[in-house]
């Protein structure tokens, strides 16, 4: 069972949810504003985040950015909002899903079931143990830590996701709806979600979209990952 942080300022709600969701067994503490929700994830280990936007301080969308800042927790949105858009924008900023109230109790278990499914290896499953090196560059699934020229790299489990996705098959250009179904496990989104993604692990890779050395994006077709090429020799003087 998960270790559960309801982020929900309805009492009513939040005191339904927190009900249900023990009774299934989980481990549920919850707060009714968005810095409360901050100084909780700074202190505790959650498995999931239950995520309310009308929160009384700050603006879910907000709470999520600040959220993301200092976790990858997986993050579900709880919220009566229900436009496509804010959808979209929600799930690009880093929600890993997203219902509209009112729900059942059952429709978000199921939720965070494949939530959970996604961010840690199933129950009986092996997670993959071999170490990937590309070039200078070292990821780790197991250990989910990643190392470049032998110092690591503080990346948010979305970053490492895309890394060790694309260090799985160096060379080979991976359509992005690929990398939304298989990273983002989205079956629709726009290339933001990814553009964005890959700047900040750009930075973290010390290169840049204009001088790549190891994240290459072939325009119209998708991204590959490759060692850095070899400097030329230098000319004999």
């Amino acid at each position: 069972m998960a270790s559960v942080l309801v982020v929900e300022d309805d009492q009513f709600v939040r005191s339904a949810l927190i009900r249900h969701l023990t009774d299934a067994a989980h481990t549920v503490r919850s707060v009714g504003t968005a810095l409360e929700a901050l100084r909780e994830v700074a202190h505790f280990r959650f498995d999931v985040v239950v995520l309310d936007l009308g929160l009384p301080d700050l603006d879910g969308s907000e709470a999520l950015k600040m959220l993301r800042g200092i976790t990858d927790v997986p993050v579900i949105i709880a919220t009566a909002r229900d436009d496509e858009a804010e959808i979209v924008r929600m799930l690009n900023a880093g929600a890993d899903d997203y219902l509209t109230k009112p729900f059942s109790v059952e429709h978000l278990s199921a939720r965070m079931a494949a939530v959970l499914r996604r961010s840690r290896p199933a129950a009986g499953e092996a997670p993959h143990s071999g170490v990937l090196r590309v070039g200078g560059l070292t990821v780790d699934p197991l250990r989910r830590r990643a190392e470049l020229d032998g110092v690591r790299l503080g990346l948010t489990r979305r970053e490492f996701d895309l890394l060790a996705f694309l260090a799985g098959r160096p060379g080979v250009v991976v359509p992005r709806k690929e990398l939304l179904v298989e990273v983002w496990r989205q079956s629709y989104g726009d290339d933001q979600t990814i553009d964005v993604h890959l700047s900040w692990l750009r930075r973290k890779l010390g290169e840049t979209a204009a001088h790549p050395r190891y994240l290459h994006t072939l325009r119209g077709v998708g991204v590959k990952l490759e060692p850095p090429a070899d400097p030329p020799p230098a000319e004999p003087r």
